[in-house]
């Protein structure tokens, strides 16, 4: 079953000659219990294509379906609602309130939806347990490392259990050893909590960890690697490298 699906998807930033292709006919689908990562040059389309897949952004052209329900059917009251409810986002930078523990910080997909509090920590804490923070929940994010706050975040991604999760570079501030934790933690959304998983990396490393790999090239996929189980993950690697090279 598809969860997500864009069919010729477009992006113009500008107009005239000053218009900017960002992406040139996307088509592509991901199904339930698939983790698929997108990666490429800077500026090659992979962030607005994530935007464009969240109905964070309008498309030119083209249409994206996520669920069953087309984004451009949807009215912006219902579109947003679809956006807490269906998808779960995660970025670099983590994007927690300093001012709230990590556990208000998760439960705020549920707060904003009119979830009692005491329900939304609890499901919240619940989340975080099974991501290794049962004994943070109650720290800031200032009290919290790198890694321990881009769990919370996956912790908030997944709290309403959506249908599809979209990671923007989730590695992107990590070391290394955190990077490969929370890689670990997007094959485990896929597999065990059985989501849609599309993430954009730059890291071959993290990529690796996909089903798929999509590649990016001035706003087109040039190329698509699909990973069997079983692969050599290094030699996947050592390919993606000479690819990117």
């Amino acid at each position: 079953m598809s969860i997500v699906s864009a069919s010729d998807l477009k992006k113009v930033y500008g107009s005239g000659l000053a218009s900017v292709m960002a992406l040139g006919g996307i088509s592509m689908e991901v199904k339930q219990g698939e983790f698929v990562a997108v990666m490429g040059p800077s500026g090659c389309g992979k962030s607005t294509l994530l935007h464009l897949l969240g109905g964070l952004d309008h498309p030119s052209a083209g249409n994206v379906i996520i669920d069953g329900e087309n984004l451009a059917d949807l009215s912006d009251q219902r579109l947003t609602e679809l956006r807490r409810r269906k998808i779960g986002f995660i970025f670099q930078f983590y994007n927690l309130i300093p001012v709230l523990t990590a556990v208000e910080n998760a439960a705020l997909p549920m707060t904003l939806d009119g979830v009692r509090a005491a329900e939304a920590h609890h499901k919240a804490a619940l989340w975080l347990n099974r991501l290794g923070l049962a004994d943070r929940i109650n720290h800031r994010p200032d009290q919290l490392s790198g890694g321990e706050q881009q769990r919370v975040a996956i912790g908030r991604a997944l709290l309403t259990e959506p249908a599809l999760i979209l990671a923007d570079e989730p590695t992107g501030n990590l070391d290394t050893h955190a990077s490969d934790e929370i890689a670990v933690l997007m094959r485990k959304v896929a597999d065990e909590y059985d989501r849609a998983v599309v993430m954009v990396t730059h890291d071959p490393r993290i990529a690796a960890y996909a089903d798929r790999i999509l590649f990016l090239k001035d706003g087109s996929i040039i190329d698509e690697t699909i990973l069997e189980p079983g692969n050599d993950r290094k030699a996947v690697v050592e390919k993606l490298r000479i690819s990117g090279d």
